[in-house]
């Protein structure tokens, strides 16, 4: 049985306060979507910033057939103990498994072990929701955009971006917020598909997120007031009754068939 190996991003104190309101962990989302597809993975799960013995599983490394990597409401600038814990990790990671996919959180994380540079975005942020990205010749060719729409709305929420590629990269779609939206880039041991979005997370729960993080969303000037945050949420329930649930995670079963 393959093995592979998910990382969650968030904090512990942050995955806490997501289970005592009823709202999945980035992890319990990731793993209900590869059930969607397969059950004959055996799937581990590790949170760099929070388990105490983190490094003594590097020598265990080898043994996943893949990795996933999510997302989290951190900043890679920020530049905390925590994340520095995580950097470390995804470097020893990129030594020692071969495919990666890394998503949002996973692939500022990903750029940053490689590299690269990530930064507050310029253009605004996505909110629960990305706009037309449009997939460019290299990343039609891509097998992470195999029987994907060129052009695609998808789930997201990040106000930072790539400003910086690691060595080599290349990117395979963009859109008007971020012009790194997907990348492909390789270490000397690891195959890298990167992503700054969220194919495994339902447009539900994005809602359920802004809803959540409605205070602070509102104090940041996000959005202009509450009826400019619930036009936004009406906007994303109505784009969720047009999307089909296999085109929104296309990416992810992609992946999934890499390593299968």
């Amino acid at each position: 049985m393959k093995k592979i190996l998910l990382v969650e991003g968030n904090l512990k104190e942050a995955n806490q306060e997501f289970t005592e309101n009823g709202i999945k962990t980035h992890t319990e989302s990731l793993q209900e979507s590869i059930s969607y597809y397969t059950n004959s993975l055996e799937i581990d799960s590790v949170n760099p910033s929070s388990d105490k013995d983190i490094f003594d599983k590097v020598k265990d490394l080898n043994k996943y057939d893949g990795l996933i990597w999510g997302g989290s409401s951190l900043n890679i600038y920020s530049d905390t103990k925590e994340i520095r814990r995580q950097i470390e990790f995804m470097k020893e990671c990129q030594k020692r498994i071969k495919y990666i996919l890394a998503i949002c959180w996973g692939m500022q994380v990903a750029v940053t072990a490689a590299g690269g540079v990530v930064n507050r975005g310029k253009n605004g942020a996505h909110r629960g929701i990305a706009h037309e990205i449009v997939i460019n010749s290299d990343g039609l060719n891509h097998p992470i955009y195999k029987d994907k729409d060129k052009i695609f709305n998808t789930p997201a929420f990040n106000y930072d971006e790539v400003v910086t590629l690691p060595k080599d990269a290349i990117l395979l779609s963009s859109n008007k917020v971020n012009n790194v939206m997907a990348l492909n880039f390789e270490t000397e041991f690891s195959k890298i598909w990167s992503i700054q979005y969220h194919p495994e997370i339902t447009y539900e729960k994005m809602i359920t997120l802004i809803k959540f993080r409605k205070e602070r969303l509102l104090e940041n000037k996000s959005f202009s007031d509450e009826k400019d945050l619930e036009s936004h949420i009406l906007m994303i329930e109505k784009e969720d009754k047009i999307t089909k649930k296999e085109s929104r995670m296309r990416e992810l079963k992609n992946w999934l068939d890499l390593i299968a």
